[in-house]
């Protein structure tokens, strides 16, 4: 058994709660066990310089990300000096998880502006956000959709993420913050509805892992995100 109770195979309890900031396009609430993030989507018409430049067609998306002070144990300063190598990471990771999810072409000369900030980290708060963020965006596209404004096939394919590692030298689901830290393997993995694989970041923090590990990291992966994937409809399907 994990530290938290769970077999090897399972997910952190999720909870999504639609509508949590009132201005926004999309919004919603992700919590992964005590990991809590919110995922702002704000949709604005005109397109970067370098699409003008390029006269390239259609749209784009594009993601922050930020974690408050007090959303760890410890409190950690604003990034108000420039942002970390960590931070920019995990914002191009987001943005472009998010932008496998949709035909960008058909979302016309608009940009959809995701804005992720973690209230409590507890392990996944990059993966929660991605997962979270394909809610809020869905939600913000599909207002544009029931009005016509944009075709249905603007969605292409849903996207959802989760983190799996080696734990004691066992595979591992969803890992949270004590497991990750001490984890001999850490894999952050985003794929597609279709099954397909849209970025894998694995690192072996001691020593290598064998091709035969790597593969059952990814068969819990393609399991949780399976789940996840399913749990996003669920939202949706009721919201909309």
């Amino acid at each position: 058994m994990r530290l938290d109770g769970r077999k090897f195979d399972q997910l952190r309890p999720v909870i999504f709660t639609p509508g949590y900031s009132d201005y926004a396009e999309g919004s919603i609430l992700i919590e992964v066990g005590k990991t809590r993030v919110l995922c702002n989507a704000t949709i604005e018409d005109g397109v970067p310089r370098w699409m003008q430049a390029q006269s390239k067609p259609g749209g784009w998306i594009t993601a922050e990300y930020a974690m408050l002070p007090r959303a760890t144990q410890l409190r950690t300063s604003r990034e108000t000096k420039g942002l970390s190598g960590r931070t920019q990471e995990i914002r191009r990771l987001i943005g472009r998880s998010l932008r496998a999810a949709l035909n960008l072409e058909k979302l016309g000369a608009r940009t959809c502006i995701l804005d992720c900030d973690v209230l409590q980290a507890d392990g996944g708060t990059r993966t929660a956000a991605i997962t979270g963020s394909y809610i809020a965006l869905a939600l913000a596209l599909k207002k544009l959709i029931g009005s016509k404004t944009l075709s249905e096939d603007v969605l292409h394919s849903p996207v959802a993420a989760v983190s799996v590692g080696l734990v004691g030298g066992f595979p591992a689901l969803d890992l949270c913050y004590a497991e990750d830290s001490t984890a001999e393997v850490d894999f952050n993995v985003v794929m597609n509805s279709e099954g397909k694989f849209i970025e894998l970041q694995g690192t072996a923090e001691l020593e290598p892992f064998a091709h035969k590990q790597l593969n059952e990291l990814l068969d819990l992966a393609y399991k949780g995100i399976g789940e996840l994937l399913e749990k996003q409809q669920d939202v949706l399907n009721q919201e909309i």
